[in-house]
């Protein structure tokens, strides 16, 4: 079984507009950077069990890019997001918190480099 890595961050906002900025591609091109001088260039969702997504990461140089893309699989409006890319898998929770709306996001590790890279 291919090992986990989870990420969880909170947005101070209410479910419905995490939901909505998380899911619509305008909003994705702004916020999806794995770092500064990363972003995404292109973004498509097509938010309903059998439909896919897709971002084009690109470093803000140009010399490297990637398409992250996958197909979900469960969709809970309000609540969860899974889905599968090439053979790994993606869960996204939206967490209700006195704070706001905490995002817990559980995916397999790649096998190419090492879990602590």
């Amino acid at each position: 079984m291919p090992e986990k890595i989870t990420i969880e961050a909170t947005v101070a906002a209410p479910i419905d507009r995490v939901w909505r900025v998380w899911n619509t591609p305008a909003d994705i091109m702004l916020w999806n950077a794995a770092s500064d001088d990363w972003h995404t260039t292109h973004a498509t969702v097509d938010l309903r069990v059998g439909g896919t997504y897709l971002a084009r990461m690109e470093s803000k140089d140009g010399k490297i890019g990637f398409d992250f893309a996958g197909t979900y699989t469960k969709i809970v409006e309000h609540a969860l997001i899974e889905s599968v890319f090439g053979d790994r898998t993606l869960v996204v929770e939206f967490l209700p918190t006195p704070d706001g709306v905490r995002l817990r996001e559980t995916f397999d590790a790649e096998t190419t480099y090492t879990i602590d890279q």
